[in-house]
């Protein structure tokens, strides 16, 4: 068979599980060494002759490059990305075709002679090589601009694939973007000399039309747009590599930051997930990915594709191994030791940094953002002017990467050569200005920034240093050249602007994703000025907003999506009942979808830079809010289903076993993080929370304020639609609980007859003979059960015992009993004397239990003959005698397992971390908490770590549930916190940041980072 010739092992990523450490995977330096040391450790050269590189640019020029014939890769790469001062480089790489015609990355660690057989003759060009599944995690406006310059190029090489409309509203915004407002002359004669797809001709009636709805969108937001746009198709940042599987059929290998991706045609059949992939390695030909057993079983957990040629299978495991250590890990890989007598196999290793290094790399240097000059863009050209005096970035992780002898790098000549394919671009023209201010050889060199500053200048750089301000943006970031109020002052300065205009111009601000703020990305974040409360504190109740539908879209998915697969699949539910649960969910879904995109969009316009007068159009929400709830009070029927819908989903679930068995087992999936029903409440929640998000805004608002008729009227259009759907609600709640609660206990068949209501659950210790034992209680409105953990290896609860609450008293006995925070159940049947963990527990079931004992001597009904009939395995003696005479050793040192057990059953329930949290919680507490979900990003550290990792994070259910990214389909990890104590961090903790809330419980101790004051008091 041959030995394996290059294998990486997949470590699991930090963040899986809370409290895991660091994985930071292997690299072949030395140990001690880093890429500066390993160049300068290379033998010393003497008078080597140059070569000539020609590099074609993103822009389609090419630049010749005169380097010394020994040159690394690395030192090639550090060049380029100096002429195009590029500071966010490592998403970019440098390929070439080798022999057979295929495209390869140039590795940084090899000579560049080593790898490009004909440097004199070969084309290499620069490319988007690591491609994020956000456009907002890209901090940098220019390395927007490059990724939709790479879209273009995509889409021209037909690699990105996509249906005709999509097509044309991609090629419409990047028209947008080179040649400004729509003029139909002049758009039909750009498409003439301009190919951007191949039979363009086909679909130019479409981009037209399209084209004419941007007016007034600037080049950035067009880029942005070609980005969001993009990165939802399949084939986004797709490479296909050429494969067959086992069975011979003919397939596409391709990887991204999800993992390892398999296609037939350009539909994708599968996806291996970093986290299922255990090792991936190569033998000649075979490109093998091994599995965790957990994934596949004991079986067959190694699967095999074979490719073209050696050559090719080793090109893809490279790629994969880049991919993973670039998305996955958090820290540049460590060295690998050298084998002492011989080695085995690839030793290749990403030798780059992460991309949690590039972030808070962007973020902890504070660079001043500088324009640039859009090569290809006529009317809105940034003027990012070029400058024979280039600065030298900070860029420590490239810094010194040439080898011994080499000239220093403002010497190294480089010589611009347009393609002949691309006309000349239209440069903007300014009046008056210096020859030297502009250099058509380096188009995209950052403006210097002189040691001596006018007054205005240092104001704005003092500024730009505090917190929350926003950054100083430069030179016409996004106005048009043509701008009235802008052509004035163009005439004045060299630089087209003086330097007072450069301070004012702050307010338009400069935006990134959505998501991404001042704090979690200090380089591209939301820029509103600190002096403008009203608007800051408006924006990010929107951004709030626009987080919970992400999840909320997220959670419908779940029935839409992933559960209807699960039925369908192994045709589990009856027609009826398919068309009655899917009938009610999916307009709701699409409805919300739409929805969403909206939002999206008038977020991203919200914070972009558009001009002052249009930008006022874009800083509200409450006409997107009222136009959306008007057109969702058309669904209030599809609503008022609910109820029937659960109700019938649980009388199928008892009467057919097949969908018993599918509905357990998908709630065992990761993608199905609470209970299954819970899901099918969210639609009405939902209501509720844009109720009190509303609300928010309208308390906010002054009146005369233009948003606030808006919101007014959206809050009272949602608060009619909540006021007729509040009583269903509370009877939906109560009875998803009673559900919840009979899947996870043993001993009674019919928890959800009518009339009960479920009060409180919570852990307490019963005194027996043996001492105190702790019990799980849980009090509906006509009795009360306790509950021990067993050892059926299902982690349900099994029923040691009820008590009727008609007649019951309860009475404080902590005196009599010597027990602290204890007190004594009288019923019917029993006494039992029970201890609570504190005392303002004991309070909350002593209040809680009279209230019930109240309601149950109002009541007509008797439970006592309901109980007859719904409590199995009964017998003569108390259950109490019964449950510790069959309580094994066992028993007890199973109900002391950890929270995190794998199991058959849930094991985050709320029952669950009551149990090991020693403490309650009440109905009461479940609707409060069903009124404060939240989601968003936050930065998360540990007690004893060093730097902040960015989650998605969604509070829902008395739980944290982390994510990577919004996109994720299922949790990396949650924290339950119920038993947490939430406060703001002392002086012994050691952080030095605003808006940090640490919570703990007993020695867990984890510090949270939100992105403004507004998201730390939520």
């Amino acid at each position: 068979m041959g030995e394996i010739e290059g294998t990486y092992r997949v470590l699991q990523t930090p963040g899986s599980r809370l409290g895991v450490q660091k994985t930071t995977g292997v690299s072949t330096l030395e140990p001690g060494q880093n890429l500066s040391t390993a160049m300068a450790s290379s033998p010393a050269k003497t008078h080597e002759r140059d070569l000539p590189i020609k590099i074609k640019m993103l822009d389609n020029t090419v630049e010749v490059l005169d380097i010394e014939s020994k040159y690394y890769g690395q030192t090639l790469l550090t060049e380029v990305y100096k002429h195009l001062n590029l500071i966010e480089s490592d998403y970019f790489g440098i390929e070439f075709q080798n022999i057979q015609s295929y495209w390869i990355w140039l590795e940084p660690m090899k000579p560049v002679i080593k790898q490009v057989r004909r440097p004199k003759t070969t084309m290499l060009r620069l490319a988007v090589k690591f491609f994020p599944p956000d456009p907002g995690q890209l901090q940098e406006e220019y390395t927007r601009y490059l990724f939709a310059l790479q879209i273009k190029r995509d889409l021209a090489e037909e690699r990105l694939t996509c249906s005709d409309n999509t097509a044309a509203l991609l090629v419409s915004h990047l028209l947008q973007s080179e040649i400004g407002d729509f003029d139909e002359s002049e758009d039909r004669e750009h498409l003439k000399t301009n190919q951007y797809l191949p039979n363009q001709e086909r679909i130019e009636g479409k981009i037209l039309e399209f084209h004419r709805k941007h007016v007034g969108q600037t080049p950035a937001e067009s880029d942005f747009q070609v980005l969001e746009i993009a990165r939802k198709l399949e084939m986004y940042g797709i490479r296909f590599h050429l494969a067959s599987d086992r069975e011979g059929t003919k397939i596409n290998l391709a990887v991204s930051h999800m993992g390892v991706l398999v296609f037939q045609g350009n539909t994708k059949i599968n996806t291996f997930n970093w986290s299922k992939v255990r090792k991936l390695s190569f033998k000649r030909k075979r490109f093998l990915i091994k599995l965790h057993p957990e994934v596949c079983g004991p079986y067959q957990d190694t699967l095999e594709f074979l490719l073209g040629s050696r050559d090719e299978c080793k090109n893809f495991w490279k790629i994969c191994v880049e991919y993973h250590t670039f998305f996955r890990l958090f820290d540049q890989p460590k060295p690998k030791a050298k084998a002492v007598f011989f080695t085995r196999g690839s030793s290749f290793r990403y030798s780059g940094r992460t991309q949690k290094q590039l972030v808070d790399y962007i973020k902890d240097s504070g660079m001043k953002k500088t324009p640039y000059e859009r090569r290809h863009s006529k009317v809105r050209a940034s003027t990012r002017a070029s400058n024979t005096d280039v600065p030298k970035q900070s860029v420590p992780f490239t810094e010194g990467l040439r080898t011994p002898g080499s000239p220093a790098s403002a010497a190294v000549p480089f010589h611009s050569v347009h393609s002949s394919s691309t006309p000349t671009p239209v440069l903007p023209i300014f009046a008056e200005t210096s020859p030297s201010s502009l250099d058509p050889r380096a188009p995209y060199t950052r403006i210097p920034e002189k040691n001596t500053a006018a007054p205005a200048e240092a104001a704005g750089r003092k500024l730009m240093q505090q917190p929350g301000s926003p950054m100083l943006q430069g030179v016409g970031f996004g106005i048009p050249v043509d701008h009235p109020q802008l052509s004035s002052l163009m005439l004045k300065s060299p630089l087209g602007l003086n330097p007072a205009f450069q301070v004012n111009l702050n307010a338009a601000g400069q935006g990134s994703s959505p998501l991404l703020s001042p704090v979690l990305s200090d380089a591209g974040g939301a820029r509103i000025e600190e002096d403008d409360e009203m608007k800051r504190k408006a924006y990010f109740i929107a951004k709030e907003i626009l987080a919970t539908e992400r999840t909320y879209l997220k959670d419908l998915e779940v029935i839409t999506v992933w559960f209807r697969s699960a039925v369908i699949k192994e045709n589990a539910m009856p027609e009826g009942l398919m068309t009655l649960l899917f009938s009610n969910i999916d307009p709701i879904y699409e409805f919300h979808r739409g929805f969403l995109k909206e939002i999206e969009q008038r977020l991203s316009l919200w914070e972009g830079k558009t001009n002052a007068h249009v930008k006022g159009d874009y800083q509200r929400i409450g006409d997107v809010m009222l136009r959306n709830m008007r057109t969702l009070k058309e669904f209030t029927s599809y609503l008022q289903k609910h109820d029937e819908v659960l109700t019938e989903l649980e009388k199928a679930t008892k009467r057919l076993k097949k969908l018993e068995t599918v509905y357990k087992e998908f709630e065992l999936q990761k993608v199905c993080y609470l209970p299954l029903n819970t899901f099918l409440l969210k639609p009405i929640q939902r209501l509720m929370h844009y109720k009190l998000i509303l609300a928010r805004l309208c308390k906010h608002y002054t009146a005369e304020h233009r948003d606030f008729a808006d919101c007014r009227n959206a809050l009272k259009e949602v608060t009619e639609m909540t006021s007729r759907l509040q009583h269903s609600l509370i009877r939906l709640e109560n009875f998803q609980k009673l559900t919840e609660l009979q899947h996870d206990l043993i001993g009674i068949d019919n928890l959800t007859a009518p009339g009960r209501e479920f009060i409180r659950e919570g852990c307490l210790y019963k005194l027996t003979k043996k001492g105190l034992q702790q019990r799980m209680f849980f009090l509906f409105s006509d009795m009360l059960l306790y509950t021990s953990k067993g050892v059926t290896g299902t982690n349900q609860f099994k029923i040691h015992g009820h008590l009727p609450l008609h007649g019951m008293l309860v009475e404080e006995s902590e005196n009599e009993w010597a027990v602290p925070h204890c007190f004594t159940i009288y019923s019917a049947q029993k006494t039992i004397v029970v201890a609570a963990s504190t005392r303002l527990e004991m309070g909350k079931w002593m209040e809680d239990l009279n209230m019930a004992i109240e309601m149950a001597k109002k009541s007509t009904e008797k439970s006592d003959m309901l109980l007859e009939n719904s409590v199995c395995n009964r017998s003569n003696r108390s259950s109490d005698e019964v449950s510790l005479e069959q309580e094994s050793e066992d028993d007890i040192h199973s109900s002391r397992s950890s929270l995190d057990r794998q199991s058959h059953h849930r094991a985050n329930t709320t029952m669950h971390v009551c149990w090991y949290r020693n403490t309650s919680v009440s109905m009461t507490d479940h609707s409060v908490a069903v009124e404060n979900q939240l989601s968003g990003y936050l930065l998360r550290k540990f007690k004893n770590s060093n730097g902040w990792q960015k989650l998605w994070v969604v509070f829902t259910n008395f739980c944290l549930f982390f994510y990577k990214t919004h996109q994720d389909d299922y949790p990396l990890a949650s924290l339950p916190l119920l038993g947490y104590a939430v406060s703001s961090p002392v002086e012994a903790d050691g952080i030095q940041k605003d808006y940090v809330f640490k919570l703990q419980f007993k020695s867990h101790v984890y510090f949270f980072r939100a992105e403004s004051k507004y998201t730390f008091e939520r």
